[in-house]
C-alpha cells in the first residue's frame, strides 16, 4: 500500500488502471479506524479492482472547534489497519491541499440537511460533507464509494448529492458495525468515560424498543417512541432527539406502515453519539440497510 498526499499523485497513480478499465473504489474515513471502517475497506477489496481509503478530518464539517481538537488522530495505526485488509492507495492529504488559499466554493444540498443532524450541528455541517466528499470523488474519480448505514443521514445527502449533480459514482451504504452490547462503533466511543459507556448500550436498546413495539403490533409511532424513551431514560439519557422518519425523506411518520427509521442522538458525557435502526412491521432477518436508501431518494 503506498500513502498519497497530494490530488495530483492520486490522479497520477490511478491513471493507468482507469484506462484498463478497473473498477475504482473509494472508502473517505476520517480516519481512527474501527472495524465499521474496516467493514467498508473488506467490502471495496472484494468487489474493485483498486481500493483508495481516503484519511482526511475535515474542518469545515466541525461546528465545535474543540471537538475538532480533540477528534482522534492515528495515522501510523490506521496506515497498518488498511495495509493489511489490501488497500491499494491511502490518500491523507493535508488541509491545505483540500482547501488551498483562497478557496470559496460550498456544496449545499437543501431538504435533507435542516433536519435531525442539521437541527442540532447546524445545516453547515452537512455544507462541510457535502463540499468534501465532492472534492473527494472529484480526485479520486470512484466508480464506488462506500459509506455506513450508521450515518444514515449523511448517506442520503449524499445519494442526493449524487443524484443532483450528475457524478458517475455508485454509492453504495453498508450495515452498521457493533460492540457485542450493540454500541455502534465509532471513533467517539473512546472518548467515553467507563460510566459512560455501560449507559451508552442503551442508546440500542432504545431502537430495540421500537422495533418490539411494532413487532407486537404497534403502528402508531408515539406510543413506539415513548417506549425508546423509557429506554434511554432507565440510562439516564435525555436524547437531543428520538425520531421515527421517512427513509426517503427524514420527515417524521405518522404511521408505521412500512420501513421506517429510528434516529437517535445524544451526550454522554461531553461525548456526542448517534445510531439508527432500521424499523419494519416485518422484521426481515439480516435486514440491516434500508432498501428505500439503496436507490436514489425522491424530492423532499
Amino acid at each position: 500500500m503506498k500513502t498519497i498526499t497530494t490530488v495530483a499523485e492520486i490522479r497520477a497513480a490511478l491513471l493507468e488502471p482507469k484506462r484498463a478499465g478497473q473498477t475504482i473504489g473509494l472508502v473517505p474515513t476520517m480516519g481512527a479506524f474501527h472495524e465499521g471502517h474496516l467493514s467498508l475497506m473488506r467490502r471495496a477489496r472484494a468487489q474493485c479492482d483498486v481500493v483508495v481509503v481516503s484519511l482526511f478530518v475535515n474542518p469545515s464539517q466541525f461546528n465545535d472547534p474543540a471537538d475538532l481538537a480533540a477528534y482522534p488522530r492515528e495515522a501510523e495505526r490506521d496506515a497498518s489497519l488498511a495495509g493489511a485488509i489490501g488497500v491499494d492507495h491511502l490518500f491523507a492529504p493535508a488541509v491545505e491541499e483540500v482547501y488551498p488559499p483562497g478557496f470559496a466554493t460550498t456544496v449545499a444540498v437543501a431538504g435533507l440537511t435542516e433536519t435531525l443532524e442539521g437541527r442540532h450541528r447546524g445545516r453547515a455541517h452537512f455544507d462541510g460533507v457535502s463540499t468534501v466528499v465532492t472534492k473527494l470523488f472529484n480526485m479520486v474519480g470512484p466508480d464506488v464509494a462506500y459509506f455506513g448505514q450508521k450515518d444514515a443521514q449523511q448517506a442520503l445527502v449524499i445519494r442526493r448529492l449524487v443524484r443532483d449533480l450528475d457524478l458517475p459514482v455508485r454509492i453504495e451504504v453498508c450495515p452498521t458495525i457493533r460492540e457485542p452490547d450493540g454500541l455502534a462503533l465509532s471513533s467517539r466511543n473512546a472518548r467515553l468515560s467507563p460510566d459512560d459507556r455501560a449507559r451508552a448500550a442503551a442508546l440500542h436498546r432504545a431502537l430495540d424498543a421500537v422495533q418490539q413495539a411494532v413487532t407486537a403490533g404497534e403502528r402508531d409511532p408515539a406510543p413506539a417512541r415513548l417506549a425508546a424513551l423509557a429506554a434511554l431514560r432507565a440510562a439516564q439519557i435525555e436524547p437531543e432527539y428520538f425520531e421515527l422518519v421517512s427513509t426517503h425523506t427524514l420527515a417524521p411518520v405518522e404511521r408505521i406502515d412500512g420501513e421506517v427509521l429510528a434516529v437517535v442522538a445524544a451526550h454522554l458525557g461531553a461525548t456526542r453519539l448517534i445510531d439508527n435502526q432500521l424499523i419494519h412491521p416485518s422484521p426481515i432477518p439480516d435486514r440491516e440497510v434500508a432498501t428505500l436508501m439503496t436507490a436514489a431518494p425522491t424530492a423532499a
